[in-house]
Order: structure tokens, then sequence, then C-alpha cells
């Protein structure tokens, strides 16, 4: 009798496990299913702390408003000094990184910033393709919840305050994307 009484224990237990251990912000994007794989990258240095946090997930503002390429090209690109300077010319100009980041402008200089998710040469991925088939096609997607899409590769950003390279972005980490998202298995597609 008491075998029988741990059974249904058991059973939601192990639900209440697989549900906690799943990543409950990519379950969100509907029509799509994120690439498994993690790293631990080092820690890229940037001329300016820049806190993805604050911009990203308390200001919400879109990830491609900074990062106006994505849509339209094969990088998203970083933004120019100007759209930081758009808002840092009035909000929060006595912060020293917003300091820092005024007298990159005065100088007409851009800051210095590194590549953190960077793929070989020889490798050809378009962030418009991806945007493409995950937000603006993707039926039941809102475009301001780009950043879940923008996750898959570049991790919970939002979290972050300078950006680091969480996920592996290697082969392995793209075909099993492409596999499990019906995406191209051409290798021409992704190297030419």
């Amino acid at each position: 009798m008491a075998r029988v009484l741990w059974a249904p224990f058991l059973a939601a237990l192990v639900a209440v496990f697989v549900l906690l251990s799943s990543p409950v912000t990519y379950a969100e994007v509907p029509n799509a299913v994120p690439p498994k794989g993690e790293h631990n990258g080092k820690d890229v240095p940037q001329p300016i702390e820049f806190p993805h946090d604050i911009h990203a997930k308390i200001n919400e503002i879109n990830c491609m408003y900074c990062h106006t390429y994505a849509r339209r090209s094969k990088v998203a690109g970083i933004p120019p000094t100007s759209k930081c300077m758009g808002c840092h010319s009035v909000i929060a100009t006595d912060k020293p990184r917003i300091q820092k980041l005024t007298e990159y402008w005065e100088k007409r200089e851009s800051p210095p910033w590194k590549k953190v998710h960077d793929v070989p040469d020889y490798v050809h991925f378009t962030h418009e393709k991806h945007l493409k088939r995950f937000v603006f096609d993707n039926e039941g997607m809102e475009v301001e919840r780009v950043s879940e899409v923008c996750a898959f590769c570049h991790g919970e950003v939002k979290n972050m305050t300078v950006a680091n390279k969480v996920k592996p972005l290697n082969m392995g980490f793209c075909v099993r994307c492409h596999e499990a998202n019906d995406g191209p298995s051409d290798c021409w597609k992704c190297h030419k």
C-alpha cells in the first residue's frame, strides 16, 4: 500500500524538477527550439562598462534599437556614439562611464569596443535571416520580445552588464539549431 502512495509523489517530484531545470525564458518563443550548449568565455574588457541590464531589462530598450543593422544585414552593428549621446547628453551625465562616453563624443571618436561574439571568417552568418525566421516571419512572436531570440546565441544579455560569451557559437551548436528548427543543411549556406 505504501508503495502505491509514493508513486504519485515521485512522479510529481520529477515533473517539478523538469520544469525548474527547463530554460523558462526560451519557452516563450513560438515555433522555435533554442540551440543547446553553454560556454564559459573570458571577460572581454571594454573601454566603457556598458550596462546591458539597465538598458535592456530595466528600461526595456529593444535590442534592435541600438543594434539597428541586425534586422537588415549580416552584422548587428555597434551603435554610433551619437545614438548613445541622444539620451546621455541629458540622462545620467554625472556617472563616470557617461562622462567617459562624453569625452569620446567631444573628441569625435568612437569608443574602441572589442568583439565578444565572433565567428571565424569562413563562416557566413547573417543576423537578418535569423531575425526574419524567428521574429518577423514567426507567427505569434512580437518584435518587442526580440531579446528572447537574441538570447539563443548571445545568452541573457539583458541580465548582464558587459556582454559575455556564454554560448559556444561553434559548428555543433549551429547544426543542432538548424536541425531542430528546419534550417538549411547545405554546407554552402554557412561556408562561402
